[in-house]
């Protein structure tokens, strides 16, 4: 794929989603970094700010299987992966895929299924495959996971493991919209707009899952320089050293602020990296994967100021 077809796309996935979620701009950025970079993405924020609407929007803007995990308690890996099922008439064993074989799958309130269950996605977000009795299943070639979970209520709720949040290529926080965005959504509403309505959130696919495919390897060829690629190594060996953190960031970091890097200067309509794009993408590729030490958090600072300073005090380079 051209890179002036892979820019135009990339702009069309944005501008799409930026019509159905009304005064979210860095939460829609953030989505279309996450889906053409062929990563997962994390939600978090409190309820009704359309964290569910915008993976619905995602998942409609390509022609793609979409499917919805509702995580709760008692839900069971056979659940998420599938299981296989005896036939009578064939006397055989015969597999039946889960809500994991989508193309996009939404994992809502991710944070309610105990460890037994998260442990079933980690092989699949991390090997495209699945395993069910010995026998691996692959999983779609445009396989992406995005995830919602409610920051507040732990009533029922289990931490995510630092292995399964590792996955995740950016953790977004969704916050409330300003006065003016939520003025908008309340006269869309009042003009007959249904939100909740699955055929109504107006969107025309902007492209095929054969093209996402071209589209994620066009994003990977994005140019790199070698004084770019060593600002994002700086930035995550700084957080391995840095007080205020226990764990800092692993290189599984690295490659996914890469990735992430590359696919935020496409839909910026650019060909290559920028030191201010790691800049930007340091807290969303990070904030998961770091963990304050006990003092830190007793005063109240959070991973993304701890990122800040890390960030700040790495040398911007010239190019």
């Amino acid at each position: 794929m051209e890179f002036a077809d892979a820019i135009r796309l990339v702009s069309g996935i944005r501008d799409t989603l930026d019509v159905v979620v009304v005064g979210q701009p860095t939460v829609v950025e953030q989505a279309t970094v996450a889906l053409v970079a062929g990563g997962h993405l994390l939600l978090e924020g409190p309820p009704g700010t359309a964290k569910t609407l915008l993976v619905r929007a995602v998942a409609k803007t390509v022609a793609s299987r979409y499917s919805r995990l509702q995580f709760t308690p008692d839900l069971m890996p056979s659940d998420v992966v599938g299981v296989n099922v005896y036939r009578a008439d064939t006397n055989r064993f015969e597999f039946q895929p889960g809500p994991i074989f989508g193309d996009i799958v939404l994992a809502d309130e991710i944070n309610r299924a105990p460890a037994k269950t998260q442990a079933a996605l980690l092989e699949a977000m991390q090997e495209r495959h699945v395993t069910v009795d010995g026998v691996a299943h692959a999983l779609s070639p445009v396989f992406s996971v995005f995830a919602t979970q409610n920051p507040i209520d732990y009533e029922g709720t289990y931490p995510l493991p630092e292995a399964q949040l590792d996955r995740f290529l950016l953790k977004t926080l969704v916050t409330y919209p300003a006065e003016d965005a939520e003025r908008e959504m309340l006269r869309r509403h009042r003009d007959g707009k249904d939100a909740e309505s699955a055929t109504d959130l107006g969107v025309v696919p902007v492209l095929s899952a054969k093209e996402l495919v071209e589209l994620r390897a066009a994003a990977r060829t994005v140019t790199v320089q070698d004084p770019v690629l060593a600002y994002m190594s700086a930035m995550i060996r700084g957080t391995r050293g840095a007080p205020s953190l226990t764990l800092g960031a692993s290189p599984r970091a690295a490659v996914m602020l890469l990735r992430a890097c590359q696919a935020l200067a496409l839909l910026r309509g650019r060909t290559f990296v920028t030191p201010d794009d790691a800049k930007d993408l340091a807290a969303p590729v990070l904030r998961h994967r770091v963990v304050p030490t006990p003092e830190t958090e007793i005063e109240g600072v959070t991973p993304d100021e701890c990122i800040e300073r890390v960030v700040r005090q790495v040398p911007v380079p010239r190019l």
